[in-house]
């Protein structure tokens, strides 16, 4: 059994154990049931349980959450359009999150593969100064995709 304060108490039976946690007006808590002998300690079991939460918590707080952006771009995309789409990317890889560049063909255009792309690692050299290329762009059914890490 162990103290309130973490202090060793020695092998106590259980109804001893539970007649001083009842005198000091504490709670007997298991915390190694399979070990020989049993271990248990005297705590506040409420005050042990927000005390968890609250450290689940700041744990969860101090946690930065990765979100994939998503870029569009097309064949025919012209030079402001990709500017544009450039900058609103750069935000993205600023704020952290990583970003998802995709090319969508239609119709004729899938006969030009490579023309494809030559957008997208076009598009991505743009950006090699905020992130770095994390998927080579590939080709998959009528789209071309890649995706781009911030830097550190």
């Amino acid at each position: 059994m162990i103290g309130e304060n973490g202090e060793q108490l020695g092998v106590v039976l259980r109804e001893e154990a539970l007649r001083i946690a009842e005198e000091k007006g504490l709670d007997l808590v298991l915390m190694a049931g399979n070990a020989s002998p049993a271990v248990c300690r005297l705590l506040n079991y409420g005050k042990f349980k927000y005390d968890a939460l609250k450290k689940d918590k700041e744990i969860k707080k101090a946690q930065k959450i990765i979100e994939t952006k998503e870029v569009r771009l097309s064949m025919t995309i012209e030079e402001h359009d990709i500017k544009y789409r450039v900058s609103s990317a750069q935000k993205f890889l600023k704020n952290g999150d990583k970003v998802k560049v995709s090319l969508k063909m239609k119709g004729r255009e899938q006969a030009y593969v490579t023309k494809g792309i030559e957008i997208v690692k076009d598009f991505c050299s743009r950006l090699s100064e905020f992130g770095s290329l994390e998927k080579e762009p590939e080709h998959v059914g009528r789209n071309i995709f890649a995706t781009i890490t911030p830097n550190k």
